[in-house]
């Protein structure tokens, strides 16, 4: 009877070993794949998530996750989030995240793009929300503060930030225009001032000078050189502010039917600056202008080389000169 006992308390202890040490290897089985972010979107289920693991981890890792996460009394609403699932992870250690609600931050890059559709899509592709309630939410938030919607891309501001997938498109409206303010300190304002504008029309300015040259070394000389001749009450007329009233960014030559173009935006027509930025700049750009550095230059023609850079002129007589070897490149090129 001893003996038999004895059998049955060593089994006992083999076949506890043996549960012990499967449990063990289950819970701590890793992920042995390339980094992967898994977004447990809203509104989910049990069975959806278990789909959504097995989909983008693998089957087994992802079916071991799925059990823990359930065993451990996981909810899908506290799943709720993005996580940035790296090799060597346990199937434990992210059942739990999911448990919690334990997200990775997303990192979000907030692109200068000259379409500002273009830049609020490429913000929502690493969101949950769509564009549409982004642009809903910008638009809502600028009513708010009683400033025109046209003026949005002033108050989007290019960077790289870290972000949760989560954010309400609401919550990432007022980040901005939070980045927007933390922008604009008392000494840029001050230096907006001196230069008898406000942070919009800096940015407008700096708008037309990001469309005027992708050369960033002479953008200082341009936006100097347009602020010369709004001291002097001179309409910029600025070709880019011509593209943008015309609809057409693409425009090689600027005919006169072109400069015709009745519309707010159209420089050669208007005094001053248009009623709103031309596109999302870039903060170099914005330095461009506010630290411009003196000249006399008025007027600018895009070189003959085609190099992408532009001669200046004091006058309209060295004007008129540059513009005709211009010409004579583009109509050697025969471009139209």
């Amino acid at each position: 009877m001893i003996k038999r006992l004895l059998y049955i308390f060593v089994g006992l202890i083999v076949i506890g070993g043996l549960l012990a040490w499967y449990g063990y290897r289950y819970v701590t089985v890793r992920y042995e794949y390339e980094a992967v972010r898994v977004n447990v979107g809203s509104g989910i289920d049990a069975d959806a998530l278990e789909t959504l693991l097995c989909d983008s981890l693998g089957k087994e890792f992802g079916s071991h996750v799925s059990e823990i996460w359930k065993w451990r009394g996981g909810k899908p609403e506290r799943a709720h989030g993005s996580y940035l699932v790296k090799p060597g992870e346990t199937a434990f250690r992210l059942a739990m995240r999911l448990r919690g609600g334990a997200q990775d931050p997303v990192k979000v890059t907030v692109p200068n793009f000259r379409s500002t559709e273009r830049v609020i899509d490429a913000i929502a592709s690493d969101f949950e929300f769509s564009a549409d309630s982004l642009q809903a939410a910008f638009d809502r938030m600028l009513a708010e503060k009683d400033i025109d919607s046209r003026c949005l891309p002033a108050f989007i501001m290019p960077d790289t930030y870290q972000y949760y997938w989560t954010m309400t498109p609401e919550a990432f409206a007022a980040s901005m225009y939070k980045h927007w303010e933390s922008y604009w300190t008392e000494a840029r304002r001050a230096k907006a001032a001196k230069l008898g504008l406000t942070p919009i029309e800096v940015s407008i300015l700096a708008s037309i000078v990001e469309e005027e040259s992708a050369k960033t070394d002479e953008r200082p000389i341009i936006a100097r050189l347009y602020l010369n001749r709004l001291s002097k009450q001179m309409r910029l007329q600025a070709d880019p502010t011509v593209k943008y009233a015309v609809g057409d960014p693409t425009l090689k030559r600027i005919l006169n039917v072109h400069l015709a173009t009745p519309s707010p935006y159209n420089t050669y027509l208007i005094d001053g600056l248009p009623p709103s930025p031309l596109r999302v700049v870039d903060k170099q750009t914005l330095s461009a202008v506010l630290d411009a550095p003196e000249h006399n230059y008025l007027y600018m023609c895009a070189k003959e080389d085609f190099s992408g850079y532009h001669n200046f002129a004091k006058t309209n007589a060295e004007h008129a000169a540059n513009a005709r070897r211009y010409h004579a490149a583009l109509n050697q090129r025969k471009i139209k």
